[in-house]
C-alpha cells in the first residue's frame, strides 16, 4: 500500500478553532432573553444582515468566540429542532474543570433550565440540557 503524498502547504497552516456558532431560532426575543440570562451578558449586535435575508442577535463570549441566534424573516420550517436529523447534534461549551462543571450545574438549576446534572464518561464529563427550541446545549470538560 502506498501512502499518499504529504500536502506541503496544509502541513504549515493550522486548522483554525471555531470563531462563532449561529443558531436559526423561531422566537428572536425569547430566545435572546434566555441566552443573555445564560451567559450573563447582553448582545453586543443585533441588525438586518446587509443582503436582508435574516436577521442576528449576536454575543461575544470568553475566548473570543462569537455566538450568534439567526432568524429569517419568517422562513424558518418552524419544526422543532431534532438532533436526529441530518445537521447539527448539539453545542458544546468547554468549562475547565469537573468542579466548573458542578457550578454551571447549579446556575442551570438557578435560571430554571432543566437538565440531569453532571453525566461521566471515560472521555470526560457534561452537563446537557436544551434551550426554548429544544435545540441541545452541553457543558463539558475532559476526563480528570
Amino acid at each position: 500500500m502506498r501512502t499518499p503524498a504529504r500536502n506541503e502547504a496544509r502541513d504549515t497552516v493550522a486548522f483554525p478553532g471555531l470563531q462563532h456558532v449561529a443558531l436559526t431560532v423561531s422566537d428572536l426575543e425569547r430566545s435572546t432573553r434566555w441566552y443573555a440570562a445564560l451567559f450573563g451578558a447582553e448582545p453586543v449586535l443585533d441588525e438586518d444582515e446587509e443582503g436582508g435575508r435574516f436577521h442576528h442577535t449576536v454575543f461575544a463570549l470568553d475566548g473570543g468566540m462569537l455566538f450568534g441566534l439567526h432568524t429569517h424573516q419568517g422562513r424558518e420550517s418552524g419544526e422543532p429542532f431534532d438532533e436526529e436529523r441530518t445537521g447539527l447534534d448539539h453545542v458544546g461549551f468547554a468549562v475547565g474543570s469537573h468542579a466548573e462543571l458542578e457550578q454551571w450545574a447549579q446556575k442551570l438549576t438557578e435560571l430554571g433550565i432543566a437538565h440531569e446534572g453532571v453525566k461521566k464518561a471515560h472521555y470526560g464529563s457534561g452537563v446537557s440540557f436544551r434551550d426554548p427550541d429544544n435545540i441541545a446545549l452541553e457543558f463539558f470538560t475532559g476526563p480528570e
